[in-house]
């Protein structure tokens, strides 16, 4: 009976994990977030180069400054105005999981209500013309220009809640048959798709200005500070507050991969999207010079570099353990077969192919050793150990080159992931053991059977 209820409860946390990621905001929050990516990456690399590499050169100041205008200038493009173009991606990726018919008509929506509940007055930094006038820097407010503190890594938040709300608006509006402009046939479809969302765009647009002019006249605020202040600030609080919060998201969905469903179910989204918001303000604030704030030490970056080594779980220390110690020919040959990709941090053919998925032994290391090493590489950053992670890297790099760069060549964070391996491996080992006699005792009981 207890195994029965241990299984029930196992089916239904599955089947709940599965709604949760599958519902279709959070979905279309992690498709998003995962176009993106490379936009980021790109920023990273601009970053380690502009900062770690062109300083090494043989310049002088002015020499140095105009080499990193190539990095400044894809900062500008990337890190700069990644509120903005996040919003158009969400309103894409949720039109297309809704199935609505005008998935571009949906960008234009949620990039221009993110835009509309931006202030309209800015204060800016005004820089003295002259060296003559360098004490002399005074800010002063202006109107018709947009602030980075809302486009950019600041915005994300606010960017992500306007197009979720503002497309949903819009997509239930443009279902209203009544509203549809039909100019019949021979029409260009361009044309068509164009008139037939016209008026509830109108309408949508409009209701988003409204708000943003009471909240203006009276209340002297905007939606982008409110949420902001209410909603984003303190959620980053609470990933910084410690590791624990980041570590129950990770157990539990490394407790759902273990029956079989992708880990990212759970933690792509709800915890991802708020780290990789962490990791992205770190690049940004490393390129402008500045100093990583402990409230930006635990960030998607520590996750992908320290505690995914090989893929979820660190499955790449169980390969190892299988090369060097394993006596189970079928073990050795998914072995052989998932190195490859493993290095690469890509497991599913070991999850599914070893297996881990239902392996009892092997589903202990499997959750806790993630959790084990987001909470020491959190500790040894706190304690100045290894250096903060100032850039996001891509995830399919291989171990300790994705230590070196997410933290800007480090060399402690890259003998730090290198113990890793060794740590993996010795507690990967006795679970590994173990599940081999549990493969040999099932075997033989086959064979008597049959």
């Amino acid at each position: 009976m207890a195994s029965d209820n241990g299984k029930s409860f196992l089916d239904k946390f599955a089947e709940v994990s599965a709604k949760v990621g599958n519902q279709v905001h959070l979905r279309s929050l992690r498709d998003a977030f995962a176009t993106i990516t490379p936009l980021y990456i790109l920023a990273g690399i601009a970053v380690l180069i502009n900062n770690v590499v062109f300083p090494l050169f043989p310049l002088d100041a002015a020499g140095l400054a105009n080499l990193q205008t190539w990095g400044s200038a894809i900062t500008l493009g990337t890190l700069n105005v990644s509120a903005i173009i996040l919003a158009g991606l969400i309103g894409y990726s949720l039109a297309k999981n809704e199935r609505f018919d005008n998935p571009l008509a949906c960008v234009v929506v949620a990039i221009s209500a993110f835009v509309i509940m931006m202030p309209q007055q800015i204060t800016a930094t005004l820089a003295a013309t002259s060296p003559l006038l360098t004490d002399k820097i005074t800010s002063a407010e202006v109107t018709g220009a947009l602030s980075t503190a809302n486009t950019g890594t600041n915005g994300l938040f606010a960017a992500i809640i306007i197009a979720l709300l503002s497309v949903t608006l819009f997509i239930k509006i443009s279902g209203v048959e009544k509203l549809k402009v039909k100019l019949g046939e021979g029409v260009p479809p361009a044309v068509s798709n164009s008139f037939n969302v016209m008026i509830p765009m109108l309408l949508n647009l409009s209701i988003f200005a409204i708000a943003a002019a009471l909240l203006a006249v009276f209340a002297g605020t905007d939606l982008c500070t409110i949420i902001s202040t209410c909603i984003s600030n303190p959620l980053k609080s609470i990933m910084n507050a410690g590791p624990w919060a980041v570590i129950l998201i990770y157990t539990l969905a490394n407790l759902l991969f273990c029956v079989g469903i992708h880990q990212s179910t759970i933690s792509g989204a709800t915890v991802e999207p708020i780290l990789t918001m962490l990791i992205v303000d770190n690049m940004a604030t490393f390129a402008a010079g500045g100093t990583i704030q402990p409230d930006h030490y635990m960030n998607m970056q520590i996750v992908n570099s320290f505690a995914l080594i090989g893929g979820s779980g660190c499955t790449l220390m169980l390969l190892l353990d299988t090369f060097l110690f394993s006596k189970n020919k079928a073990s050795k040959t998914v072995a052989k077969m998932a190195i490859i990709p493993g290095l690469f941090n890509i497991n599913e053919p070991v999850i599914y192919g070893y297996p881990v998925v239902y392996n009892l032994p092997l589903m202990i290391p499997f959750v806790l050793l993630p959790d084990l090493f987001i909470g020491i590489t959190y500790g040894l950053t706190c304690a100045g150990i290894i250096s903060p992670c100032i850039a996001q890297v891509p995830w399919t790099m291989p171990p300790v080159i994705n230590a070196l760069l997410a933290t800007g060549f480090d060399w402690r964070a890259g003998v730090w992931q290198a113990l890793e391996l060794v740590i993996g491996m010795v507690v990967y080992l006795p679970f590994m053991r173990i599940s081999e006699k549990a493969i040999a005792k099932q075997e033989a009981l086959a064979e008597q059977n049959a």
